[in-house]
């Protein structure tokens, strides 16, 4: 009924958990187990394959996405190799984790590190999507903007970088509306969002780092075409706690690179040491400190050579500024 008359883009099962497990948050003494003995609800399990079977059949390209919380294996596989058939998996985990490190101040965010890296050990055993959603504004956990520590200029920096950091992960990406200008409310669902807040520089600076991040990313594959492949990505600094920097390389089916160098301290590190895995100049694609958005404007304007020695894992190395509380993205000329 909503794919055929209303031609939504895409479902999302709310608490697939509460449907596959028959003692899930009942009493041991309140369920009885299946006819094999065991917890599983094997008629829902049917129910959700034949259902996903259903949609990608007679509705192709429209997304199906289980909002599942446990470690049932294959959410997103294929019904014909044993799976529910869901196109997504919601990513909680990595919604929690990130959101945790984000909300610490950044002097105290080295010993968080492992929250912002840990996702990469699970990113794919399913095809994730990386949900910033209305279940994460609402109820008293504030907006994105109120979850990040600092000052409102640091709040929106920690903003700008989040979204940078989570367009070049992998995984799709999900943001709840409001978020994209980063809106200062918690959702209300009885009153419009603050649409007079893109009228603020610091607000409008958002809006359009959203808006560069989706320009930037449609015509790059290494963004998106490897998603769900451990092929297409490869850390760069998964270690630099201390620093509050980690960068990652994101490597697509044509071959193409794109590297993501993250500064999540409020310091500018000059001349900061990032191995890369080809020689030569590699352009900035995008900076969320650049002034057009509300940053500092700390940049590398006219891009970084890797002519320097091995590092990180790489067969050379350039040396770059990385910007306060910034994420910058470089591809080489050669790209």
């Amino acid at each position: 009924y909503w794919l055929s008359d209303y031609h939504v883009d895409g479902l999302r099962v709310d608490a697939v958990a509460s449907m596959l497990y028959l003692d899930y948050s009942r009493p041991h003494d309140g369920w009885l187990p299946n006819q094999h003995g065991g917890r599983e609800n094997l008629e829902a399990v049917s129910l959700l394959q034949e259902a996903n079977t259903l949609i990608h059949a007679e509705h192709p390209g429209v997304a199906s996405i289980a909002e599942e919380s446990t470690a049932w294996p294959g959410v997103s596989r294929p019904v014909d190799s044993g799976g529910l058939g869901f196109g997504f998996k919601w990513n909680m985990g990595w919604m929690h984790d990130t959101l945790d490190y984000f909300s610490h101040d950044p002097v105290h965010r080295r010993y968080h590190h492992h929250a912002r890296t840990f996702g990469l050990q699970y990113a794919f055993s399913e095809n994730f999507l990386l949900p910033l959603s209305h279940d994460e504004v609402v109820h008293g956990k504030g907006s994105l903007l109120t979850k990040m520590p600092g000052d409102r200029w640091q709040q929106l920096a920690n903003v700008r970088a989040l979204f940078a950091w989570m367009w070049a992960h992998p995984g799709k990406q999900l943001l709840f509306m409001g978020g994209e200008f980063a809106q200062e409310r918690e959702w209300d669902h009885d009153r419009s969002i603050d649409w007079h807040l893109l009228a603020d520089p610091g607000h409008g600076g958002v809006h359009r780092l959203v808006r560069d991040l989706n320009h930037a990313y449609r015509p790059r594959p290494a963004l998106w075409s490897t998603d769900f492949d451990p092929a297409g990505f490869a850390w760069l600094i998964a270690d630099g706690a201390d620093e509050n920097v980690a960068a990652f390389l994101r490597i697509g089916t044509d071959g193409e690179v794109l590297a993501c160098v993250a500064n999540l301290s409020p310091i500018v590190r000059h001349d900061y040491r990032v191995g890369l895995p080809r020689a030569g100049r590699w352009r900035e694609v995008l900076n969320t400190d650049t002034e057009t958005y509300g940053g500092s404007g700390v940049a590398n304007l006219a891009g970084v050579v890797a002519d320097g020695p091995a590092a990180h894992g790489q067969p050379t190395s350039a040396t770059s500024t990385l910007p306060p509380l910034g994420v910058v993205w470089f591809e080489p000329e050669a790209n």
